[in-house]
């Protein structure tokens, strides 16, 4: 059983930043590609990044791109999002999640192909 825990979240003023962690149990965290979603009230749950297993690829929504930036410590067990200039269109729920397909480079950027998920972090930022 795969445990994800997400940290960080918080109120920041527009422009702010922000650096969510996801800490994640069991041993084969360093083999899956890793995915951070967000779930405004009342919409869909959306791909924010996405890194591969070894690190080598990244992969971003393009609103964000720029901004955030998504890094991975495979000895440590945690996957990170930086999140720069923020906006408050960025507002919302935040998940980090693995991807089901163990050693893949390319990371999906959709929410059925991950399997284990945190419960989440609340990101809010004012204007």
């Amino acid at each position: 059983q795969v445990q994800l825990e997400e940290s960080g979240g918080g109120l920041v003023q527009a422009g702010g930043s922000l650096r969510l962690s996801c800490v994640a149990s069991g041993r084969t965290f360093s083999t899956y590609a890793m995915g951070w979603f967000r779930q405004a009230p009342e919409k869909e749950r959306e791909f924010v990044a996405a890194i591969s297993w070894n690190g080598a690829s990244t992969y971003y929504t393009d609103s964000v791109k720029g901004r955030f930036t998504i890094s991975r410590d495979n000895a440590k067990n945690t996957v990170s999002l930086q999140m720069n200039s923020l906006k408050p269109e960025d507002t919302a729920v935040y998940y980090c999640a693995r991807d089901s397909r163990s050693r893949t480079g390319y990371p999906s950027t959709s929410r059925y192909q991950y399997d284990y998920w945190g419960q989440g972090t609340q990101v809010t930022v004012s204007s």
